[in-house]
């Protein structure tokens, strides 16, 4: 197997954690974003979608989306489960995960990827260029700020997002989180709650490679 990486970039912290999490020992391919190596062969004809992650599977297929990784891995080295163990919980690790993508991560990439220089002509991800659309920047920002109470609700009610057992969602979750100081956005002072989440993860040797 082989780990296509950037150190700095959210999404494949992700992964980088899940295998952490795994015990697993994957070698890592170090793709350098700023430099747009991303857009050129060879790691192009890896990924047409030029993003990271990705992983090289032992069949030689390359996954490209952190669901499917997360899914691979867990159907090679089952312990400890990180997508859950009884259906409830598996369902649960499946919707708090697909949360975090859809109302917190690219809520965050919105406001960015819409201001920042760095990403003009790049306001999405992938192979074709689009232009900056300042005013999705307010609403992703306010998106993201949403979902930062809605986690805070949610973490009033169990230890972790899909339970009181730590999982793949959690794992999502910080990278998110931390992905808002990318726009200046903290957790608010009175998140008590995500802020107890939040420090007990990042305590995690995992959520520090």
């Amino acid at each position: 197997m082989k780990f296509y990486d950037c150190q700095f970039a959210p999404s494949p912290r992700r992964v980088r954690m899940f295998i952490a999490e795994k015990g697993l020992d994957i070698p890592v391919v170090e793709i350098d974003l700023r430099s747009g190596e991303h857009m050129k062969d060879p790691f192009r004809t890896i990924n047409p979608q030029c993003t990271v992650p990705v992983l090289e599977t032992k069949e030689g297929h390359h996954l490209t989306e952190t669901v499917a990784i997360y899914r691979y891995l867990e159907e090679l080295q089952p312990n400890p489960p990180l997508l859950g163990s009884t259906p409830l919980e598996k369902a649960l690790v499946a919707e708090w995960d697909h949360r975090t993508e859809v109302e917190g991560f690219y809520a965050i990439a919105e406001a960015l990827r819409n201001t920042a220089k760095g990403f003009k002509d790049r306001a999405t991800t992938g192979p074709e260029n689009f232009a900056q659309i300042p005013d999705l920047a307010a609403r992703g920002r306010r998106r993201a700020e949403l979902f930062f109470k809605t986690l805070d609700d949610r973490l009033g009610e169990s230890r972790y997002l899909a339970g009181d057992f730590f999982s793949a969602a959690d794992i999502s979750t910080l990278a998110v989180v931390d992905f808002g100081a990318w726009i200046k956005l903290e957790i608010p002072e009175g998140h008590k709650n995500l802020k107890r989440w939040h420090d007990e993860l990042s305590a995690r040797p995992s959520a520090k490679l």
